[in-house]
This record gives C-alpha cells, structure tokens and sequence, in this order.
C-alpha cells in the first residue's frame, strides 16, 4: 500500500498507509494526522486540508481544477505548491508523497 508522509508545521513527520483511490486528506483524517481539518469533509468547499507538496512530488499529483484553485485563493500562506489534500487522489504512482502543512494548520 503507498505511504505519505506528512509533515506538520514544527518538523514532526507522520507516515502513513494510504490505500489506493483515497485522498491524501481522507489518509491524515483516519490516521488522526494533526494539521488536517477537513472541516467540509472533502467536498473542496474549504481550506483545511491545505498542504504544501513537495517540488519533487508536485507534477505527480496532477494540476488543480477550477473549484480547487478558488479555494485556494481563500486559504493563508499559499505558495506554488499548495494543494488541497481532498484532491489529491492516492495512487502507486504517489508512494513515497511528502507533504507539509502550513503553519496555521495545527
């Protein structure tokens, strides 16, 4: 089964089984990742599952739709890499996913 790895604001990693088709949001929720709030429950209707994708790992996770990228332009601290953990879909193709959250995430 693929692995993320999250890591929270202060340094402190959490990796993660996460099976195929589930979102990276649904994998720190059922593993009690700290960071993720998931306040809308992954229907991409908030920010609180923001997360920072690694450079390495960005092209991977595939581009953000148009509802993603409205959100987005809500949440605090965005950087090019930002990403809603809700949208991102786990696959094989993504074992190994580093990701971070931001600061007032927590």
């Amino acid at each position: 089964m693929p692995k993320v790895i999250y890591v929270e604001h202060n340094g402190t990693r959490h990796q993660v089984e996460v099976p195929v088709g589930l979102s990276v949001m649904r994998g720190a929720l059922d593993n009690l990742v700290p960071g993720i709030d998931a306040d809308c429950g992954g229907e991409c209707a908030c920010a609180t599952c923001h997360v920072y994708v690694d450079p390495a790992w960005l092209a991977r996770t595939g581009t953000r739709g148009e509802m993603e990228q409205s959100m987005l332009g809500v949440a605090a601290m965005t950087r090019d890499n930002s990403r809603l953990a809700c949208q991102i879909a786990m696959s094989e193709a993504l074992d190994g996913l580093l990701v971070t959250m931001p600061e007032g995430q927590h």
